[in-house]
């Protein structure tokens, strides 16, 4: 399949996981691609691998270097149509009074702020029938202990998509992803380890429907869906990668 071929796409959070997992999908459908990350060995290792793909180094959470990162898009493919908001920090496993406050900042600023700086950066480039992708969470609907500033941060982004979605209407449509857990260094970091003992790994399968954790492919194909003409009728939707878990 080829539905991007001709498009110009950027993804920020592209050096791993789920990043470089939608730089990928993105790519083998034809898209151009800026692999934005602050991580530039890893960006590059991505962007390296694929066919019309640059790497760029970047701190989201910083108003000139989303400026910088639109403008190099610009310069370099002459327009936005996909602006994929990924970059995102977790915190590991702990009650909210326990946070320390620099870290509480931080994480609001790469989580929340720097889509606002994105997005406000890439409309004026953006053609009509554009899309705004951005990861949340499941947790952004099913907050659950020890993650409160992480879930309140992903329930910012969706109420954040949501208002986008109604003001940018009909132009550009705007949606997000609510992924759960998967076993990626983001989660690693959460958990405050890489492998779990078996029966808290257990637990986390069991409350999940389908049996699994999330992938970074799984992800990534939803965004290759809410970009793709296929959903050229949604906007504000938070799409849940959940494998049932927000049913239980």
């Amino acid at each position: 399949m080829n539905r991007f071929e001709g498009k110009s796409v950027i993804v920020t959070g592209a050096a791993s996981g789920f990043g470089a997992a939608i730089v990928r999908k993105f790519s083998h459908e034809g898209a151009s691609v800026v692999c934005a990350d602050l991580n530039m060995t890893g960006a590059t290792e991505v962007a390296g691998s694929l066919t019309g793909a640059i790497p760029f180094e970047i701190d989201v959470a910083d108003e000139a270097q989303n400026n910088a990162m639109i403008q190099a898009a610009v310069d370099h493919f002459g327009k936005i149509d996909v602006l994929c908001c990924n970059a995102g920090v977790p915190h590991k496993g702990n009650y909210m009074i326990r946070m320390p406050v620099e870290d509480f900042d931080r994480m609001w600023a790469i989580n929340v702020r720097s889509i606002f700086l994105a997005v406000r950066a890439a409309i004026p480039h953006m053609p009509e029938g554009s899309s705004i992708i951005s990861t949340a969470s499941i947790g952004g609907k099913r907050p659950r202990p020890g993650l409160a500033p992480y879930n309140a941060s992903k329930a910012a982004v969706i109420n954040l998509t949501q208002g986008m979605a109604v003001e940018m209407a009909p132009k550009v449509r705007v949606n997000c992803v609510c992924p759960v857990s998967a076993a990626t260094n983001f989660d690693f970091q959460t958990m405050g380890q890489k492998d779990l003992p078996e029966e808290m790994e257990k637990k986390v399968i069991d409350g999940i429907p389908m049996a699994r954790r999330a992938t970074p492919e799984d992800v990534a194909d939803a965004y290759a869906f809410l970009a793709s003409d296929e959903a050229k009728f949604l906007t504000g939707v938070a799409l849940d990668i959940d494998g049932g878990r927000s049913i239980q």
